[in-house]
């Protein structure tokens, strides 16, 4: 099983059972071990993670953060946990920066399970930061986030490379943020940047406050414009291939090769299929779950028989759809906002893929 599966299984599983989470041990047990073994890192060896790690600070004696990830006899990672449900807000980091500065550890964790806080000491060594360079949930798992998650992995784990991609994120982060404050309040400094390219006036005050509003309106409509220009084509695409066909490997009209060519496999719909396999595995042998890709969607099938198809995933077009076969072998196709969505049907993907535990018929093309 791969990282992305496994974060799926571990994502499904906190879905269905965070309601019934009331302690920070429970938060600890159910979740957060498993995220730890998730990334390689065995919670019942004690040369790699130290629970209730001893982290004296000053005058406080006894002190002990919740996990101490060890590798190589360095500690390079402080993990401390709250109650699922947890606001994660500046108070909780208090205790944790008091962990860092004391142990030397480079990467300080804080969650209650679902939210993960990554920090290091980007701005001052040995001072852990006070913003986190990376956060994520595991209600919504997204493929940028998992390709960071994989430097934190027992064997990707390079302290020098994960330094830089912090500062990348620290950064890129507050750039998006300061676009986004001044979209919405453009600041003197801002205005006077496009008036230098822009007006070859004198830019007093006046002119300034003059400007400011146009510079707002201008870039709002620049973003919309482009916005409305993408989703246009993307319209445009899909109302070509509004009713998706598959081409058969007997249609002779069209080489084998161009087909295979066309086909492109995207991260979405990988999501998606092993978002579908970590439901239907509870029913069904994992190893008994796979897929087929066309130009217009993603068949998830069991035995790699096209007459056992669970459901299909329309990812292509600008609205996504989640097509789940009946018992008729017809399919009900579902539009869906967000690859999560798929969850909500987990029901009817778990007796989609147990009709085909019944006698086989003969096998034949679709």
């Amino acid at each position: 099983m791969d990282f992305i599966e496994e974060l799926g299984n571990l994502s499904a599983r906190i879905t269905r059972q965070r309601d019934v989470i009331q302690t920070e041990e429970a938060t600890k047990n159910a979740f957060v071990m498993p995220f730890i073994n998730l990334l390689g890192y065995d919670v019942f060896n004690p040369t790699e993670v130290v629970p209730e790690f001893t982290a004296d600070v000053g005058t406080k004696q006894g002190e002990k953060v919740d996990y101490a990830i060890f590798k190589d006899d360095e500690v390079i990672m402080l993990i401390e946990c709250k109650k699922c449900g947890t606001d994660l807000s500046d108070a909780h980091t208090t205790q944790l920066y008091r962990y860092f500065s004391v142990v030397h550890a480079r990467i300080a964790l804080l969650t209650d399970g679902i939210v993960y806080q990554f920090y290091t000491d980007l701005e001052e060594s040995n001072i852990m930061d006070a913003k986190p360079f990376l956060e994520f949930s595991m209600l919504d798992i997204q493929q940028q986030w998992v390709n960071e998650l994989k430097r934190f992995t027992k064997s990707g784990f390079d302290l020098d490379a994960t330094l830089t991609a912090a500062s990348d994120l620290k950064y890129t982060k507050a750039i998006k943020q300061t676009m986004m404050e001044q979209l919405e309040s453009p600041s003197e400094d801002f205005v006077r940047f496009f008036l230098s390219y822009v007006y070859s006036g004198m830019r007093t005050q006046a002119v300034v406050q003059q400007f400011t509003d146009i510079v707002r309106r201008a870039l709002n409509q620049f973003l919309n414009e482009e916005i409305n220009q993408r989703l246009q084509s993307a319209i445009s695409r899909e109302e070509v291939t509004e009713e998706p066909v598959e081409v058969e490997e007997s249609d002779e009209s069209i080489e084998e090769e161009e087909v295979e060519s066309r086909i492109v496999t995207t991260e979405e719909e990988l999501e998606g299929f092993y978002i579908v396999k970590s439901i239907i595995r509870e029913v069904v042998a994992p190893d008994r779950i796979g897929h087929r890709d066309t130009i217009s969607y993603m068949s998830v099938l069991l035995d790699d028989n096209r007459l056992k198809r669970v459901c299909r995933l329309y990812f292509n077009s600008a609205k996504k759809y989640l097509g789940i076969t009946d018992e008729e072998r017809n399919e009900e196709r579902v539009e869906i906002e967000s690859i999560d969505d798929i969850y909500g049907y987990a029901e009817q993907l778990k007796v989609a893929a147990q009709r085909y535990d019944v006698p086989e018929v003969s096998e034949s093309v679709e």
